[in-house]
């Protein structure tokens, strides 16, 4: 099955998230930020794929919409634990460059879309 670039590349993020989850409960014992970067990072590939098979243009910018949300939650814990140091420099520098991407595509859709 072939699928789209933000597709693929959220499905990939999420992958990242649950493997940073996993090490930041396993190794860090941090538990409440890890849950919350769980919900949004894996959260955004859900809702482009379910965007994928809108039945309606309002349905497809809503649910694009939502995953650019996510996105933004997403970024935000990244930079939260990154400040509070349960991320180094080099593990945040490497998730934010994902994430960023993920953003600037999202909103590239989201406004085309919304116009």
């Amino acid at each position: 099955m072939s699928q789209n670039l933000i597709e693929e590349k959220s499905f990939d993020f999420a992958v990242r998230i649950v493997n940073l989850y996993k090490y930041l409960s396993d190794e860090k014992k941090e538990f409440i930020m890890a849950k919350q970067l769980l919900r949004s990072g894996t959260s955004i590939g859900a809702n482009i794929c379910e965007a994928q098979k809108a039945q309606t243009k309002p349905d497809f910018n809503s649910k694009m919409n939502i995953a650019l949300k996510e996105a933004n939650e997403t970024i935000y814990w990244l930079r939260l634990l990154h400040k509070t140091e349960f991320l180094t420099d080099s593990e945040f520098n490497s998730i934010k460059a994902d994430i960023t991407e993920i953003l600037a595509i999202l909103t590239s859709i989201c406004k085309k879309t919304n116009s």
